[in-house]
């Protein structure tokens, strides 16, 4: 089954394995997504007249090989 925005994965390896999180962003083109609450990163921002600078912390790509799609439909269905 095809991962989606939306989604609720699972991540397959890495610093996160194990972790469960729900697609935000997909780039089909580079086969990556961008998973809330997963590979967070620290970014450094630099300060501009509407944003204040400094580190913040953001979630990066992880490629679509290392996700597993976990569909709560099909479980249900498969209990009944």
């Amino acid at each position: 089954m095809m991962i989606k925005k939306g989604a609720k994965v699972k991540v397959l390896t890495g610093k996160d394995k194990k972790k469960e999180g729900e697609v935000i962003e997909i780039d089909r083109k580079k086969h990556r997504a961008k998973v809330k609450g997963i590979n967070i990163v620290k970014k450094h921002v630099k300060t501009t007249k509407e944003k204040k600078g400094g580190i913040i912390s953001i979630e990066n790509f992880i490629h679509l090989s290392n996700l597993k799609n976990i569909d709560t439909k099909k479980k249900e269905e498969i209990k009944k």
